[in-house]
């Protein structure tokens, strides 16, 4: 999905310094208004929740130069990312379904199935967000000493799990709904 490109950008280009954290906020708030504009216009939460998030990091780490925030910034990021699915959620508007409209001829739109399976894929997405926001958060303690590269590798494979099973789900709906239609006209 385009709404997590700024938020993988961000993952893999803000690195160990200020100055590559610097830019990658840069380079990701720019992806955000860019490649989003579109999704900005129509409301979609995941792109606004992204952009606010970027805008206030640039006025924080970029201007202001607040090295707790900095230093602070994974788990701020989950927690951000976490928070908007949660929202969206929360208000009745899960943003899988945003994105899932996009493509789908407008009869289908509020289909029970459809809404139900949206809801579904945001509740996952915010689930392994959460588990993100833990990961940050025991990265901090002493429980688990691992070597940051440990934690980072699990944030991947969090995604990866994610795009997994977003994948998988979306393409099992569909193979079902095929088949249902197959049934209803008797092939």
């Amino acid at each position: 999905m385009l709404g997590f490109l700024p938020w993988m950008l961000f993952l893999f280009l803000s690195g160990n310094t200020m100055s590559s954290l610097k830019i990658a906020i840069v380079i990701s708030l720019v992806a955000s208004f860019t490649l989003g504009y579109g999704d900005l216009k129509q409301g979609f939460i995941l792109q606004w929740g992204t952009c606010i998030f970027f805008l206030i990091c640039l006025i924080i780490v970029d201007f202001l130069n607040n090295l707790w925030i900095a230093k602070e910034m994974d788990l701020l990021s989950n927690f951000a990312l976490a928070a908007i699915m949660w929202l969206s959620v929360l208000i009745g508007k899960p943003f899988a379904l945003q994105y899932a409209r996009r493509g789908l001829p407008k009869e289908r739109w509020n289909d029970k199935n459809f809404i139900r399976g949206c809801y579904f894929i945001t509740l996952v997405w915010a689930c392994l967000m959460t588990l993100a926001v833990l990961i940050s958060i025991l990265k901090r303690t002493t429980w688990l000493p691992f070597p940051n590269g440990v934690y980072f590798d699990i944030t991947i494979l969090n995604i990866i799990i994610g795009l997994t099973f977003t994948t998988i789900f979306k393409r099992k709906k569909r193979l079902q709904r095929e088949h249902a239609n197959k049934n209803s006209i008797g092939i």
